[in-house]
């Protein structure tokens, strides 16, 4: 029994050990000690969401006669291409999602630009099949077309002295068609179970693509959406029906994401904005410290009052939630969740759970207690009879955040959602913290208990 109580205790202290280092810091660094390289490396900055840190909202609709139905896919299609499009504008919690059948909400903390992110929203995106010749670029890499120029803005700058002191023109790349011309893209799989990605051509397509592909067998076509390439296949043979495949090493999920992006370089439901609000900073900062203002005094209290009415057990509780917070914190920087008054909110509901779990258990001890059962007891009944309670309250919490989550899923009311996510975060880990924590702590103590006056002591 002591040796199984000595080892809860080594996790619970490694846990809290691990806890706090990621608490305070802003980056985690796993090296090998044998050589120095890096095994893990994650940035675990704090994340604050809008109504914090400040920023711009966005609301767009579907701009498009009341009576159209509208396609779920397209409006999850068009959500993922502003989230692309909006992620080059250098925020990494950018928060993007539908609001019911024609909505799509945007919030990016930390921006005031709102005309600049309106641009960025509503930008056509010009899909391109660019010659590369059989020197191929990297994805990813920003290139320059020739299309929309004349012949003569196209045509490549005359020799000059390689000696001279100037600055090289950029390299244009010729664009053999855009995407204008594709009729239809889908993934498929070959006789070798590979998954690849087949695409039509429309009419006007069909003999630009035939001519190209037959001269330039062997050599590559870049895909580029927005002068950014995308992929870069190999013409393995001339294309002269309008169909053909592009292959490679692709899983379905990136070819399905290609996919998506040569069937919708432009956004496949017109949007227009249809609200934009801008939050000050100081605002958000103002919210912050008093958000943590009023955790730390109900924090305060809550300890104070544990300590003074149930004594010994309460002060196990306060360690134990002490430590809950701890833990807590850590997680919600680990997960990299977008923390936001309404989730600091739920955290804070979320720590009723671990003490209505304590305070069940508590009362229990004291009536068994008061039954003259010996404190062995007594500990072991007020665990078992007070469990039934425990488990039902939390479980009702648990779908409540269930609910709350979904609604705020469908309705793209991102407040609920993040109330409800670290309400049930916290309340699992609330749980942990109350039948593990709280408990094993309060096993030692009464190891070393010797003590006669329970009343003094347990508050009977």
């Amino acid at each position: 029994m002591i040796r199984r109580q000595n080892t809860r205790l080594l996790i619970i202290a490694l846990l809290l050990a691990v806890a706090l280092w990621i608490d305070f810091s802003s980056e985690l660094i796993i090296t090998n000690p044998f050589n120095g390289d890096v095994l893990y490396q994650r940035d675990v900055s704090p994340r604050l969401g809008l109504d914090l840190r400040g920023g711009l909202q966005v609301l767009l609709e579907a701009d498009l006669p009341e009576d159209t139905v509208i396609d779920a896919e397209q409006m999850e299609v068009a959500r993922s291409i502003i989230e692309s499009r909006t992620n080059a504008l250098g925020v990494a919690e950018n928060l993007v999602q539908v609001a019911g059948d024609r909505r799509i909400v945007g919030e990016f903390p930390g921006l005031n630009d709102a005309e600049g992110v309106i641009a960025t929203i509503q930008q056509t995106g010009l899909l391109e099949f660019v010659d590369m010749g059989t020197t191929p670029l990297p994805a990813g890499t920003i290139i320059e077309t020739d299309y929309g120029f004349s012949a003569e803005q196209a045509a490549p700058a005359e020799e000059t002295d390689p000696d001279a002191d100037v600055t090289a023109e950029p390299i244009v790349y010729h664009t053999v068609m855009t995407g204008a011309t594709l009729e239809g893209v889908g993934v498929t799989q070959d006789q070798m179970g590979q998954f690849e990605i087949a695409f039509e051509l429309k009419e006007e397509g069909v003999d630009v693509f035939a001519e190209y592909t037959t001269t330039h067998s062997g050599q590559y076509l870049a895909i580029v959406l927005d002068k950014e390439i995308i992929s870069v296949p190999r013409i393995n043979q001339p294309i002269t029906d309008g169909s053909g495949v592009i292959s490679g090493q692709f899983t379905y999920e990136t070819a399905n994401n290609l996919a998506v992006q040569l069937r919708y370089g432009s956004l496949p439901v017109p949007l227009v904005i249809v609200e934009s609000r801008i939050i000050g900073p100081t605002l958000g900062e103002d919210s912050l410290q008093r958000s943590m203002l009023a955790g730390g005094i109900g924090l305060i209290i809550v300890v104070l009052f544990m300590a003074l009415y149930y004594r010994l057990p309460g002060l196990m509780a306060d360690i134990s939630i002490i430590m809950y917070a701890i833990i807590a914190f850590a997680v919600f920087k680990l997960i990299g969740m977008t923390l936001t008054l309404p989730g600091i909110a739920g955290f804070m509901l979320s720590t009723g759970s671990a003490l209505d779990a304590n305070i069940l258990v508590f009362e229990r001890l004291k009536e068994e207690l008061r039954r003259g059962k010996s404190l062995k007891q007594a500990f072991d009944q007020a665990w078992a009879r007070a469990w039934p309670s425990i488990r039902d309250s939390n479980t009702a919490v648990l779908i409540t955040s269930g609910v709350l989550f979904w609604f705020g899923s469908a309705f793209g009311a991102s407040i609920v959602k993040g109330f409800a996510l670290t309400l049930a975060l916290g309340v699992l880990i609330s749980l942990f913290s109350a039948l593990y924590i709280t408990r094993t702590l309060l096993s030692a103590a009464l190891q070393n208990f010797k003590s006669k006056n329970l009343s003094r002591w347990f508050g009977i």
